[in-house]
């Protein structure tokens, strides 16, 4: 199924200044929010007050939730614990609520206040070391991750393929932490693990284009490198863009019919996807554009070739 004609020619790269200009933007904005309004990290991170409540009768999580807005908590992360009667509650540290056993009795009052068929199971504190490890560890793996995406784009295609992979990937992963730093969503380990998702989303996308370029490179005699580039976004924008819906579609089921655990990482696949696809044609090709690639650069230097061994 082709949505879009794969023979046409729109001039993609007669954007790139355009595009390349709203990016840094973009960018700089991000790590501004991100350096000076910061992140609003979940329990997960954070530490705090972990409950674990029992009802005689059937709950919904929805009703948990609301007797704890009622009762002053908000914010709350409620989980079913394998059934319809056990629910984990999660609190956020606050000023006056620094007493587990007083939290616990505090929870245990408001959710009576609803329903009077709940005992308290247990409770306990999670530290935030715990959680400053997490965030250390994330930001690792992020990190681990990009550097074997450049190792792999390097051996497979070259080094300014590479060096397009890495800065597009460092692109779609502040944006999409920038947008959880703007809006002050919650960031826990479920949005920390769709960063890493959007990572390899984005990633291979690009892989996708750039084999196109290394085919047309390979197969046109008089390769010029902008109407390469240009024919390769073309003949593969019917597939990003049906990738990207199809993902999409899921992500939203998930977002709508999912239930809140997965929310938030349902928010950042759907931003991702937007960032990545949009990446993948306005930001990828240009800077491999700029940075020179040419058809010597797939080429194998060899005695029928000796012209290509004198390219710097």
């Amino acid at each position: 199924m082709e949505l879009f004609n794969p023979n046409s020619n729109i001039d993609f790269l007669g954007w790139r200044k355009v595009s390349i200009i709203i990016s840094i933007i973009l960018v700089i904005g991000s790590l501004g929010v991100i350096a000076t309004r910061g992140l609003n990290y979940a329990l997960d991170f954070t530490g705090g007050v972990l409950v674990e409540a029992g009802y005689t009768n059937s709950v919904e999580v929805d009703q948990v939730r609301a007797a704890l807005e009622a009762g002053g908590f908000h914010n709350a992360q409620v989980q079913s614990l394998g059934g319809t009667r056990d629910v984990s509650i999660r609190l956020q540290p606050q000023a006056d609520q620094k007493n587990a056993d007083k939290v616990a009795t505090d929870v245990l009052t408001a959710l009576k206040a609803r329903r009077a068929d709940v005992a308290l199971k247990r409770h306990d504190f999670v530290g935030p070391q715990v959680g400053a490890e997490l965030k250390t560890n994330g930001i690792v793996a992020i990190v681990f991750v990009i550097f074997g995406i450049m190792i792999y784009i390097g051996i497979r295609f070259e080094k300014r393929f590479a060096i397009a992979a890495i800065a597009s990937e460092i692109h779609d992963t502040i944006l999409t932490v920038g947008f959880f730093a703007l809006t002050q969503k919650e960031f826990d380990l479920t949005v920390l693990a769709s960063v890493l998702a959007v990572v390899g989303y984005s990633i291979n996308d690009k892989v996708v284009v750039f084999d196109r370029v290394r085919e047309l490179f390979r197969m046109t005699r008089k390769a010029e490198p902008y109407a390469i580039l240009n024919r390769a976004i073309n003949q593969t924008l019917s597939r990003t863009i049906m990738t990207s819906l199809t993902t999409a579609l899921a992500m939203f089921a998930l977002f709508f019919f999912g239930g809140p655990a997965v929310h938030g990482f349902a928010l950042t696949m759907l931003i991702g996807i937007v960032i990545g696809t949009l990446s993948s044609i306005f930001f990828a090709n240009p800077i491999l554009y700029w940075l020179g690639v040419s058809k010597a650069d797939l080429m194998q230097v060899s005695k029928e070739n000796p012209e290509l061994a004198r390219r710097p």
